[in-house]
């Protein structure tokens, strides 16, 4: 996995022993900030849930969708995910899916509390058996904490509650004069979808789905760049828009050197793609590998397909600034990547690029 991070060229850059070049060429050409974007996928597909038209509708839609969560098995995609970091060490990875997921049982008032999958911590957990050392610098709560009751195999009810979050881990194992990242930063956008809650008759009652972003400032070598992760809204183009101007009107509105980690739910040359790149950004991927597709979404919602299905590209490395992209790649593609099980690792690629502060 290693070969699909670094080329020989940039290895020997890379692996440059501290005080091996001049101070002089070191200023120049210090090792490039190296980044990748992650959607861990929550574990299955929720449209069932969002459709049901009636209590007894939810709770079979829920059971359904709860016991996919629990085939495509996060603590076994973790081992793949930690093995694709870990080979990796990027500075910085952008999270999105990264959830929480609880249970309550019986299933009664009050919000439930019982941890059943916590993505990020079982990620981290599994990153630090590796030996390899990473902290979540900036998160922010998205997109959904809802809860909702399900069928137990023996009998009664459990309420199952689902809590999405985006993410920025960043290495803690280098010297601050190395590697460092400081004024963390999270919002949820103005911009939201709107949908009738799950067996709201007449659509009685409606929930808001919101998205957000987290952002760092990372110094590398001297060299400091705003880094911010966003997952857009999935289900209306006119909001991912919105979404992408509150961007470049929030976080991505500074003087440094800026870099978006994230899924756009976009397509290359799609309104929020081209508002991104008419504000100054360049993509990555078509920046060092433009003959190449680069396809990064989706895989069926059990995980289970023998032949992968990507065949969109919505998640992106972006930046703007004194930022050369050195090289891009996928990981979590490949027929080698896919878990004992036959489990892909993800529904989406991810992408990760080295790049160069000047």
């Amino acid at each position: 996995m290693i070969r699909r991070w670094f080329t020989p060229a940039l290895c020997a850059l890379l692996l440059l022993a501290p005080g091996s070049l001049t101070a002089a060429s070191a200023a120049e050409s210090p090792a490039p900030l190296r980044v990748l974007t992650r959607n861990l996928y929550l574990g299955a597909d929720l449209a069932p849930v969002l459709a049901a038209t009636s209590p007894q509708a939810l709770v079979a839609a829920v059971t359904t969708v709860y016991a996919n969560v629990q085939a495509t098995n996060f603590p076994e995609r973790a081992d793949a995910l930690a093995d694709e970091i870990a080979e990796g060490d990027p500075h910085l990875v952008g999270l999105q899916e990264a959830v929480l997921w609880r249970s309550q049982t019986p299933a009664g008032t009050g919000s439930a509390t019982h941890v059943e999958y916590d993505f990020l911590q079982i990620l981290l957990d599994k990153l630090a058996a590796r030996g390899k050392h990473y902290a979540a610098v900036a998160t922010v709560t998205v997109g959904s904490d809802f809860e909702a009751p399900r069928s137990l195999p023996g009998g009664g009810l459990q309420d199952i509650r689902l809590t999405d979050r985006d993410v920025l881990l960043a290495r803690t194992d280098l010297p601050a004069r190395v590697f460092s990242v400081a004024n963390a930063q999270t919002a949820v956008f103005q911009s939201h979808v709107e949908i009738c809650a799950p067996a709201s008759p007449g659509c009685a009652a409606r929930i808001r789905i919101e998205r957000g972003w987290v952002a760092v400032d990372a110094t590398l070598r001297g060299h400091t760049a705003r880094v911010v992760t966003t997952h857009l809204e999935p289900a209306s183009p006119p909001v991912r828009l919105q979404q992408a101007a509150e961007l470049l009107a929030g976080p991505l509105n500074t003087t440094l050197p800026a870099v978006l980690l994230g899924d756009l739910n976009s397509g290359p040359g799609t309104p929020p793609h081209n508002a991104l790149l008419t504000a100054g950004f360049t993509d990555a991927w078509t920046a060092t590998r433009h003959r190449n597709p680069g396809f990064t979404c989706c895989q069926d919602a059990d995980l289970l397909n023998t032949t992968s299905k990507l065949t969109q590209r919505i998640d992106y490395v972006l930046f703007r600034g004194s930022i050369t992209a050195r090289a891009s790649d996928r990981v979590g593609e490949a027929q080698a990547d896919r878990t004992p099980s036959g489990l892909w690792p993800s529904d989406h690629a991810g992408v990760w690029s080295l790049l160069q502060l000047r």
